[in-house]
């Protein structure tokens, strides 16, 4: 089943409750000479970015910056403005009075900083110039935040990118080698110039018989190729099927296919997806990996697909993902960029096999794991299964096909290798004796999911304060601690310039939820405002900390049993109706006698629906005996799993570092040291 499109709200959200509204979208208010908290008014609960935390840090220690302002165009601005320059015989003067320059090493220079793809209209010595970084092409927003200055003698040149996700610095001389921070700077390759193709150019002609009955054999009728343009070429004494890639009906690439089943492509072509017009505009489309894939697609009804030029890798990258210009492998999606990112939903149909599998995994890193669905095979027998969409569509029928992508499940996040994954939708309740560490393993793995797939999220944590909250998940993001006391020992404190980053992570990334009157808030009440979120801010996740700090107010004639269950059968259902994942914190009855050991799911306070209407059910177990093990070794339990995509029962080992507020994995601790 489709979800339905988000719609952007233009209207505010207001309580009925007699309880104040709260969404908060910015967090921090920094004080800089005091370090005690003053907490808000009780009477709002509206909470603006700027005014979330005091800042401890001394205002001798704050030099007073001076932002400097980069107009948007390619006009210099001179850093010796105020002493004027002595013109030599290389300066002519132009009509307009504008200064040219024209010697050999200039030219040369220009030349090699062309090469590693710094462009400007003009380089002029002694000058400062703004332009857009060729790492990181200024982010989505295109900003000049290369700054490019050259020698006087016009010989040399450095520059940095101010882009703090970047940060590209380097420099060179016109007759030297290019120094950069980046490593692989001088293996990047020149600018290739892509050539134009013609289907006459190419000797492409219509599909002769003997090609149309073999594309008949695998159910591919003659009309779905004419629309995708399938055609021929003789080639080295035999024919070849040629599949043509077009964007806006131009020919932009050509890949070709014999007998033997051996594939080669035009060099010197731009590389796109297969069937690109087919998804301008599209909100939900399907990425598989071969042409005869997205033919069969056609053939099962889906013309909102496209299919991979390349091959898939033999295994999934375990590095971080590169930059726009080192994703060689994946470049394609890089030129797609304009047409899949208005896609709320891509089904990845990659085939069955360890690389298909690898591809999807990869797909989905670059485009976004919270946006991406994945497919099922059927299976052919007790031991296999079908391995793409035209082996299902030759020996199953369209009608199966298309349920395989109508049946297609949300793409697991990985939380905690293999045993839990974050499933948009669902509902994961958490538990575990006080003082076991639930809120913080909450707000640990909330990081970093917005770090790997860029996650908000709403945050109702009623037995958190709002500035001790900021400062532990500033310590978690930034992995510094913020004070220099105490916890924070010898380690280096985050810097002012991480904090100002900081504040507007925090602004960005969560929202709170809260009522800080004497009134408590009800469910409905947080659902509301849960809502208003998701619509107006995007928030794919919700945090309720914890159960025993809601209003539970019921009428007289229903048990605690049936409101519990009718309480999350709601928190459910919102989590299902707007894609979004909801944590849910409930702490375990009194315990008698307690013998040290995790308690489990049915030890909750209030009923066994708890354990029953969750899909995930995790206990957080913090170590307490000295003899048993190290006493920051936190266990992850996790008892239920409706979903398999969502994991497997299990337990893992973590390791709590006290000072920054992670959890690391125990193999990764013992590798860092």
């Amino acid at each position: 089943m489709l979800l339905r499109h988000r719609t952007s709200l233009r209207g505010l959200f207001v309580s009925n409750s007699p309880c104040p509204i709260m969404t908060s979208k910015h967090f921090l208010n920094f004080k800089p000479t005091t370090s005690s908290f003053n907490y808000p008014d009780n009477k709002t609960n509206l909470y603006p970015a700027h005014k979330f935390i005091s800042s401890t840090f001394p205002s001798k220690s704050s030099p007073k910056l001076v932002p400097l302002s980069l107009k948007p165009s390619n006009l210099s601005f001179s850093s010796h403005a105020s002493i004027p320059r002595p013109v030599s015989e290389a300066y002519l003067e132009k009509a307009d009075d504008e200064i040219i320059i024209d010697t050999p090493q200039l030219k040369a220079l220009e030349v090699k900083l062309k090469e590693i793809g710094i462009v400007s209209e003009s380089f002029s010595p002694g000058q400062k110039n703004g332009l857009i970084c060729p790492m990181c092409k200024g982010g989505d927003s295109g900003e000049k935040k290369l700054s490019l200055f050259i020698s006087d003698d016009g010989n040399s040149a450095v520059w940095t990118c101010f882009r703090a996700k970047c940060g590209w610095k380097g420099s060179t001389r016109a007759f030297a080698d290019v120094k950069s921070s980046y490593k692989r700077m001088n293996a990047l390759p020149k600018v290739k110039k892509i050539k134009e193709l013609s289907e006459h150019e190419l000797n492409l002609e219509p599909l002769c018989k003997d090609l149309v009955e073999y594309f008949s054999e695998r159910m591919i009728s003659e009309e779905t190729l004419r629309r995708n343009h399938v055609m021929q070429r003789r080639y080295e004494k035999q024919i070849v099927i040629a599949f043509t890639y077009r964007r806006k009906k131009e020919l932009v690439s050509c890949k070709y296919r014999d007998i033997s089943k051996k594939f080669w492509q035009e060099s010197d072509t731009e590389k796109i997806l297969y069937g690109l017009d087919d998804i301008e505009g599209a909100s939900d489309i399907i990425i598989v990996e071969g042409e005869m894939d997205k033919l069969a697609m056609e053939e099962a009804g889906f013309r909102n697909c496209v299919s991979v030029p390349d091959g898939a890798p033999p295994k999934a990258s375990s590095k971080d993902l590169p930059s726009q210009e080192q994703d060689v492998k994946y470049q394609y999606l890089w030129n797609c960029k304009e047409y899949l990112e208005k896609a709320t939903r891509i089904i990845l149909a990659t085939d069955a096999d360890q690389p298909g599998q690898a591809l999807a995994e990869e797909l989905a890193r670059r485009l976004g794991r919270e946006r991406c669905w994945r497919v099922t095979w059927p299976s052919k027998n007790e031991k296999e299964q079908f391995k793409d969409a035209n082996e299902v569509l030759m020996f199953m029928g369209p009608a199966v096909l298309r349920g395989v992508i109508e049946n297609a499940e949300l793409y697991p996040i990985k939380a905690l290798d293999d045993l839990y994954n974050v499933v948009p939708g669902e509902l994961t309740l958490v538990t575990g004796v006080p003082n076991s560490g639930k809120s913080e393993w909450i707000d640990a793995l909330l990081c970093n999911l917005n770090e790997n797939v860029g996650w908000k999220f709403a945050l109702c944590s009623m037995e958190n304060k709002v500035r001790e909250h900021a400062r532990k998940l500033l310590e978690k993001h930034v992995k510094k601690p913020f004070f220099d006391v105490r916890y924070g020992k010898s380690v280096e404190r985050m810097s002012l310039e991480d904090l100002e980053l900081g504040k507007k992570w925090l602004s960005d990334t969560f929202h709170l939820i809260r009522c800080e009157n004497d009134c408590l808030p009800s469910i409905e009440w947080v659902l509301r405002l849960a809502k208003a979120a998701v619509l107006r801010h995007g928030v794919n996740g919700l945090v309720i900390d914890p159960y025993n700090e809601l209003d539970h107010q019921r009428p007289p004639n229903q048990t605690e049993t049936e409101y519990v269950s009718q309480m999350l059968t709601s928190i459910k259902r919102f989590a299902q109706h707007h894609s979004c994942h909801v944590w849910f914190v409930a702490h375990p009855r009194q315990l008698q006698q307690w013998n040290g050991k995790p308690p489990n799911l049915y030890d909750i306070s209030g009923s066994a629906h708890f354990i029953n209407k969750c899909d995930t059910g995790i206990v957080i177990h913090r170590n307490r005996d000295p003899e048993a093990g190290p006493m920051d070794r936190v266990q992850i339990c996790v008892r239920k799993v409706r979903n398999k995509v969502s994991g497997t029962i299990g337990d893992a080992y973590l390791k709590y570092n006290r000072v920054t507020g992670e959890y690391l994995d125990i193999k990764e601790t013992m590798n860092r040291n």
